[in-house]
């Protein structure tokens, strides 16, 4: 290419960073001065607050120093009174009258008011100096459990912060940028230099944070801001490949006995035999208890596109949605929470080629834990068509952690964080979260964080390896 032509792409293309570089410290300015605007009127409302209480003070001493004033002027003019009256009666010799004087002054000197005081308060009024922009503290903060710990210090001491207002936004970008970025959200009146954001969904990469720094009268400068990283596995319910029978909304699924009506009816590869699935005899049954009670308030349709790509839908006795976002490495966790009513459900993970006439659990590429409510509870863990009953409480949410390079799937309690099973295994392919639910409904929680006590059972873990090992493979 020629040379020249080089330059001049060269030329064009910093000229165009430094547009963008000068609209961005316009957008910045334009921020400072609204800023500014804001603090001034505030700082002049408060000063006006201030002038107008030291003039109703003086006002007050006002009228009270005019009160006495007025009442030592009676009293001097009834003291003049009564010894004119004393020298009318007296009829003594002209050398006594000469020498009489009254008791009493008519200059009133002794009354001169006094506002040295007052003079030395208001000299002394001065205004509060805008704080100086706190230093956030990289190396004390915290991003665990879904949770962010912010530290800062001021860098020298002010006796007279009154408080701090701490802001952070959601961002898919390591640097802070002006434009195409979340608003900011706002923590105000914080008394002290840490703060815990905590009940956070990370369902992006990062975390921007700064902190501002308050007095009496004015607010500082925010501090230079922070990037936290927050990245957790998020992913949503593949409605496009999901059973007929199923309702899927995002993060929660729906058994539904009339989704399927009118599509042809399909046997299933575990049906051969002729025999009748007890779920499909149950139907009808589980119809009635569901219509008793309200749906749960729902988001709206995931419009994802499906990592299944065009594969069928799940049919049959397969009442089976899949995640739409796949674990090919790294260490994951989310939970899911069933509804009460919910009479059989399963919770795992499964490769891509889980076929549409298939169920968790039965085949050697998926790993699952089933809980059956239909007649009496029971929790089982079942993999490769192999089931093993475990002799433990179902909880009402079960927290699903997933190392696939360490090859380990364990399931939880994610209340109590009690251990339920652990598969152990060499995965081999890209993992989708499974989930079969029949009569009733699931809620799946992700943007999460592997929670710590989660990690600190996985140092002990290895000594309950041999209680899986019945169900285990190396598919």
């Amino acid at each position: 290419m020629d040379p020249h032509r080089e330059a001049l792409q060269r030329i064009v293309s910093n000229l165009a960073n430094k547009n963008g570089e000068i609209h961005n410290f316009i957008d910045m300015l334009n921020h400072t001065i609204k800023n500014v605007q804001v603090n001034s009127s505030n700082a002049i409302s408060e000063l006006d607050e201030e002038f107008d209480g030291l003039y109703s003070i003086l006002d007050e001493m006002k009228g009270s120093m005019a009160s006495t004033i007025q009442q030592e002027e009676a009293r001097k003019v009834q003291a003049l009174q009564a010894a004119r009256q004393i020298k009318e009666r007296v009829t003594m010799a002209s050398a006594f009258r000469i020498s009489l004087k009254p008791t009493v002054s008519d200059s009133m000197t002794h009354l001169m008011v006094d506002f040295a005081l007052e003079r030395r308060i208001l000299q002394a009024v001065n205004f509060l100096p805008v704080p100086k922009a706190p230093e956030i503290d990289l190396a004390a903060c915290l991003v665990a459990d879904n949770c962010i710990t912010v530290s800062w210090r001021m860098p020298e001491d002010d006796g007279r912060i009154d408080h701090f207002v701490l802001e952070y936004r959601k961002t898919n970008f390591g640097l802070p940028r002006v434009k195409d970025e979340q608003p900011w959200e706002l923590i105000d009146y914080i008394k002290a230099t840490e703060y815990t954001l905590s009940g956070l969904k990370f369902d992006t990469k990062y975390m921007n944070l700064r902190v501002q720094a308050c007095n009496k009268a004015v607010a500082g400068e925010y501090s230079d801001p922070v990037t936290l990283e927050t990245k957790a596995f998020v992913f949503s319910l593949d409605s496009t490949s999901s059973h007929l029978n199923l309702k899927v909304e995002d993060t929660y699924v729906e058994w539904d006995p009339t989704g399927g009506k009118g599509q042809e009816k399909v046997k299933g590869k575990e049906n051969k035999s002729g025999g009748q699935n007890p779920l499909l005899k149950s139907n009808r049954r589980c119809s009635s208890i569901r219509s008793g009670g309200p749906s749960p308030k729902r988001t709206p349709v995931n419009t994802r596109s499906s990592v299944r790509g065009s594969r069928d839908r799940f049919t049959g006795e397969s009442y089976t949605v899949l995640g739409d976002s796949a674990v090919e490495s790294g260490q994951h966790y989310w939970e899911v929470r069933a509804q009460k009513d919910c009479k059989s459900y399963s919770v795992g993970v499964t490769y891509r080629n889980l076929g549409k006439f298939d169920q968790l659990g039965k085949t050697n590429s998926s790993w699952c834990i089933h809980i059956n409510n239909w007649l009496q509870t029971t929790i089982s863990a079942k993999h490769n068509n192999k089931t093993k009953t475990l002799d433990i409480t179902v909880p009402d949410r079960i927290g699903v952690y997933c190392d696939f390079d360490g090859g380990q799937l364990t399931f939880y309690n994610a209340n109590s964080k009690e251990l339920l099973y652990t598969f152990r295994t060499k995965f081999t392919q890209p993992l989708l979260p499974g989930f079969m639910i029949w009569c009733g409904g699931l809620t799946v929680s992700t943007g999460l964080q592997v929670p710590s006590a989660v990690k600190t059972l996985q140092k002990g873990e290895n000594v309950l390896s041999g209680s899986t090992g019945s169900l285990n493979n190396t598919a």
